[in-house]
């Protein structure tokens, strides 16, 4: 070991270049995961219309991917259905009732307000109001004094009475 060599830098340093190393790692992992697009559009519009909803619509296969963030191959020939409806000059409604009718509310990221899907996106706001009711019952319960604290029934009130003379007869 080398004098004014300080063995305390050594690990920090250590930890700081794997932690750089990892991060970057991660970093350009992520990268060559990213979908490339290579579907040519003959508008920007149209374009932006293809990234839009391909990030509204949900992997079937991935459950919790967009179809642009998905590598699988069912988002990738979803990819190609929407590009050929959108070429093709459907309306965004009409792709949207496409996927539907093939995939149901799953298809979505935000499902259709309808009777079958009232629990999906009121059933947050419901357990929120139970668990809201509870709380306030509990906390109402413990605030509000019992019977048996505030006082005594009268015959060990008069016990303890008895007991309070004849100590203070002692005392004296």
């Amino acid at each position: 070991m080398k004098p004014g060599m300080n063995l305390m830098r050594l690990p920090v340093q250590a930890v700081f270049l794997a932690a750089l190393f990892g991060l970057l790692a991660l970093v350009l992992s992520t990268e060559s995961q990213a979908q490339v697009d290579t579907f040519e559009f003959d508008t920007p519009g149209q374009q932006q219309r293809f990234r839009r909803l391909s990030d509204e619509f949900r992997c079937p296969m991935c459950q919790n991917t967009s179809l642009s963030g998905s590598t699988g191959g069912v988002a990738e020939d979803l990819r190609r259905e929407v590009h050929r409806m959108i070429v093709e000059g459907l309306s965004d409604e009409q792709i949207e009732q496409f996927m539907f009718e093939r995939y149901g509310d799953f298809i979505f990221y935000k499902p259709r307000l309808t009777r079958e899907t009232l629990l999906l996106w009121f059933g947050p706001l419901l357990f929120l109001f139970i668990g809201v009711f509870f709380v306030l019952r509990i906390w109402r319960k413990s605030a509000a004094p019992s019977s048996r604290e505030t006082g005594f029934d009268e015959q060990t009130q008069r016990k303890l009475s008895q007991l309070a003379a004849e100590s203070s007869r002692l005392k004296d």
